[in-house]
């Protein structure tokens, strides 16, 4: 009758395979880290840089508008509400800030209903949608709850709804302008007065400006290449979490 293998002898097998891994990923890192850094695609540069161009001339642009035409912003005044639309270019479109409380505060002020328009409507989706992204983003890639398989397939949907999300605040940006526009110069506007031609430049820059980033971000050969400290934690943390390496054996 054939005796039972001694427990030392069981774990044998596993350690030798743990310890082979163990080499084999420190040797993939080893050859990462002896990889010369690849070439820049080329191109990238110089619509990156010209992304950034529009950017601060659509910035500009709205500052003139609402500095020569609109009186300027202030916070505490009847110019309150000209912190929506520089705020809102800012954020959503070049940076982030907070133009939703300003138009809250400016319509209360002035009794104007809020959310009835499909600026507004637009707008908020554009605002609660963010939200939404960047605490999933957060779930999925920042906290260490989620496996290795769940943040693959949540990364393309995350790529989506943020390209989703900047189209989203072009467009809000686009009808806010217009909306203007009608509520200040609605009689003079169809005579091409300064501040029309003004205004309907700020909305061609940020339709550029938008056509611009697209190109960028959907270009393929042009997205980063993951770096060698990236591809070494991504094989540890699929080993931790699904006990097998990106490449495919389990342990």
């Amino acid at each position: 009758m054939s005796s039972a293998a001694a427990p030392g002898q069981r774990m044998l097998p596993i350690a030798s395979h743990r310890h082979h891994r163990s080499v084999e990923t420190s040797s993939c890192r080893a050859a990462m880290d002896r990889a010369p850094p690849p070439p820049g695609p080329a191109g990238l540069s110089a619509y990156v840089a010209v992304s950034q161009l529009l950017g601060l001339a659509l910035l500009g642009t709205t500052g003139a508008w609402l500095g020569r035409y609109r009186g300027g912003v202030a916070w505490h005044s009847p110019l309150q509400f000209n912190a929506h639309p520089l705020c809102m270019v800012l954020a959503l479109v070049f940076l982030q800030g907070d133009g939703i409380i300003a138009v809250f505060e400016s319509h209360r002020a002035k009794g104007i209903p809020d959310m009835y328009s499909l600026h507004s409507w637009c707008g908020m989706a554009t605002f609660v949608l963010y939200l939404l992204q960047w605490f999933l983003g957060c779930g999925f890639f920042l906290f260490p709850g989620a496996s290795f398989s769940l943040r693959g397939w949540y990364k393309p949907q995350h790529i989506f709804f943020g390209i989703t999300l900047f189209i989203l605040s072009i467009t809000s940006c686009l009808l806010g302008i217009t909306e203007m526009l009608l509520f200040k110069i609605s009689d003079s506007y169809s005579h091409f007065v300064p501040e029309g031609i003004l205004a309907n430049t700020l909305g061609v820059l940020l339709v550029a400006f938008g056509l611009v980033v697209g190109y960028v971000v959907t270009r393929e050969d042009w997205k980063r290449p993951p770096l060698a400290e990236e591809l070494a934690l991504s094989m540890d943390f699929k080993t931790l979490t699904e006990g097998e390496s990106p490449g495919g054996g389990s342990q």
